[in-house]
């Protein structure tokens, strides 16, 4: 019998599902176990995701949560068949390097996106580039996002951006209100492209930066890039794959 984990978020359901699949299943622990089966919604799902990374243990999820894209139903029954019938989806992340004002620097992580936002009532005036060339000059938005395809149907669709097969070797690139240049939509970038978001009058108008849950303020500079050296998998109840999921959301009312 397969060793699990597992782990649950401090909402209630979370923790009462937390009892009842411990009163099932034999928690084997942290360093025993060969699956973590992690209890909650998808923001508890990045938590589990940074927590074992480097582990090499494939992360099951069950939600407990509000959207729960990135997570399995939840059923206190048949544990042990689903995760036989599992589907795997391997995710990297993307590396965040920002520098702030202050010089100070700080490296993230992040699954689904890396955003900027604006701190105060001032727009932000931001430059791109792209492989150290300049994409665009000047936009001037509430913010901006890069995000990868596991993060593209969160933060990323909610800003009007694409969404992304889970195998695109792309990353979504999305203004966030946008009022300069109005016409830019966003673009699809290569999987190894490397942007840097350089911060214009940062005084003025400061902008954070944010990897998941990770956030600086005050930022002159970001460097983004997917990490392809970092990867974890995720399992899926077959039929009801990652890359089904993302098909299944370009086509709802």
């Amino acid at each position: 019998m397969t060793a699990l984990h597992f782990v649950a978020s401090d909402a209630p359901d979370a923790q009462a599902a937390l009892t009842a699949m411990r009163a099932r299943h034999e928690d084997a622990g942290e360093k025993a176990a060969e699956i973590i089966v992690a209890l909650g919604g998808d923001g508890f799902m990045l938590q589990t995701l940074h927590r074992f990374l480097g582990s090499k243990k494939p992360i099951y999820g069950m939600n407990l949560g509000s959207v729960g894209f990135l997570m399995n139903e939840y059923r206190d029954e048949g544990l042990e068949a689903r995760l036989a019938a599992a589907e795997p989806a391997q995710v990297h992340p993307l590396r965040m390097h920002a520098v702030t004002t202050a010089g100070q620097s700080l490296d993230a992580l992040a699954f689904n996106e890396v955003s900027l936002l604006r701190e105060t009532r001032q727009a932000a005036k931001i430059r791109i580039s792209v492989d150290e060339k300049v994409r665009i000059q000047e936009l001037i938005c509430d913010g901006v996002l890069i995000c990868t395809p596991a993060g593209s149907t969160a933060y990323n669709l909610s800003a009007h951006g694409p969404i992304l097969p889970i195998d695109a070797a792309l990353l979504a690139l999305t203004p966030i209100s946008a009022f300069r240049p109005r016409r830019w939509h966003g673009a699809l970038l290569p999987h190894r492209a490397r942007t840097r978001f350089e911060i214009l009058e940062p005084v003025k108008r400061p902008v954070s930066a944010v990897a998941d849950d990770r956030e600086v303020r005050n930022v002159a500079h970001v460097d983004v890039a997917e990490d392809r050296s970092i990867s974890t998998t995720m399992l899926f109840d077959a039929g009801h794959s990652l890359d089904e999921r993302i098909l299944a959301e370009q086509f709802v009312d």
